[in-house]
């Protein structure tokens, strides 16, 4: 409990003391000595082209924009460029899972069980329609959990101290971009049998050489999912968009981009944001 209070108790004083968003005050604050420490490493332009050449030797280094020649709020090119390398391992594992999501939403694959304590089950969320018309079926205080649980762990992603008892920095300080850290070290109050991150340790062992290979995979797979799960969702929004599709995405009719919709104006501010939609 102390541990989670520390987590809290840090954010509040970086929101306090920067306008930047928390990961990237992260250094006003000092983060407990850890057992063990991962050596700063501050990935540079030369670095993003010698892994562009890994992941595609055909296309090799693409860079149609300035962002990697930036410094973000202030902070320095291989702080941007340790933002922009989390960023995209973190929208590709999160495509990832929402390519083979939605298509197991669409054939109708769900838990055979009850979703809510009212009865609601799966399987009448999964009749309302495609994946999109199915996030739009829970009710308010299913979706409330959901985004609620993704902040959390996006609050414990981004601080110093959780990082530091994994042994690990912010990747905009010098840590490793895409890092999660253990659930289990962080002194959550309540029992975590497994990590996020490797659950069932199959990388502890791992020579390095195979981790860096498999983080390249990886980046390739989530950079294909990225392209994928846009393209169901085009798809199902403006039929005929990917004609490769045409006729096997159920169309959908509400507004992608809105966690919430007309069945939660009970919440502020929702019914006014549902209005304002261009679409």
């Amino acid at each position: 409990l102390e541990a989670v209070k520390t987590i809290i108790a840090q954010e509040m004083s970086l929101s306090l003391l920067s306008s930047a968003p928390v990961g990237f005050a992260a250094a006003l604050l000092r983060a407990p000595a850890a057992a063990r420490s991962t050596p700063p490493v501050m990935e540079t332009i030369d670095d993003l082209k010698s892994l562009a050449v890994k992941a595609n030797p055909v296309v090799g280094y693409w860079n149609p924009t300035p962002l990697a020649d930036m410094g973000f709020w202030g902070q320095s090119q291989e702080a941007t460029i340790g933002f922009l390398r989390h960023a995209e391992l973190k929208h590709g594992r999160v495509a990832m899972a929402a390519f083979v999501g939605f298509c197991l939403q669409s054939n109708g694959v769900h838990f055979p069980w009850a979703c809510t304590l009212e009865g609601t089950t799966f399987g009448d969320i999964a009749a309302a329609g495609g994946p999109a018309a199915q996030w739009d079926a829970l009710p308010t205080n299913a979706k409330l959990q959901i985004l609620l649980l993704i902040g959390f762990f996006e609050l414990l992603s981004e601080n110093t101290y959780a990082l530091a008892q994994s042994g690990q920095k912010h990747y905009m300080r010098g840590g490793k971009p895409g890092v999660f850290p253990s659930l289990k070290k962080v002194g959550i109050p309540v029992p975590v049998p497994l990590d996020l991150w490797d659950p069932f340790g199959f990388t502890a062992k791992m020579s390095q050489e195979k981790k860096d290979a498999k983080l390249v995979t990886e980046l390739n797979n989530g950079r294909a999912a990225m392209l994928g799960i846009m393209g169901f969702v085009a798809a199902s929004k403006v039929p005929g968009s990917v004609p490769a599709l045409d006729g096997l995405i159920a169309p959908y009719s509400g507004e992608v981009m809105a966690p919430f919709s007309a069945g939660d104006s009970a919440l502020p501010f929702v019914e006014g944001m549902l209005k304002a939609s261009p679409f």
